[in-house]
């Protein structure tokens, strides 16, 4: 199995940064393409970022292309999200997610994730 720990959220305010980190643990070279989703209130849970299982190019949601940044350190089994220019609506709990060699289906979708983490809250004030 695959443990997933999300750290860095909290409350800030609009315009701020912020960088999420999420720790992976025990069977992590079962871990391929890994993403960050978010769930607002009432809503669904929604794809923000992935980035393959080398690193290199990232994919993102258009609601937070040209301000979030995705990374991983593979040394260190970690995921980052770095957030700029945050906006009230970018409030949400923030999930780290991990594929598996057997995982089918799209980067975007919350179905092709079976490893998440406990999340980790992100508030943004006006």
């Amino acid at each position: 199995q695959v443990q997933l720990v999300e750290s860095g959220g909290g409350l800030v305010q609009a315009g701020d940064s912020l960088r999420l980190s999420c720790t992976a643990s025990g069977r992590t070279s079962r871990m391929y393409t890994m993403g960050w989703f978010r769930q607002a209130p009432g809503k669904e849970r929604e794809f923000v970022a992935a980035i393959g299982r080398i690193g290199g190019t990232g994919y993102y949601a258009d609601s937070v292309k040209g301000r979030f940044a995705i990374s991983r350190d593979n040394a260190k089994n970690t995921l980052y999200l770095q957030m700029a220019s945050l906006k009230p609506e970018d409030t949400a709990e923030y999930y780290c997610a991990a594929t598996s060699p057997d995982s089918s289906g799209s980067l975007y979708s919350t179905a092709s994730y079976p490893y998440w983490g406990q999340g980790t809250q992100v508030t943004v004030s006006s």
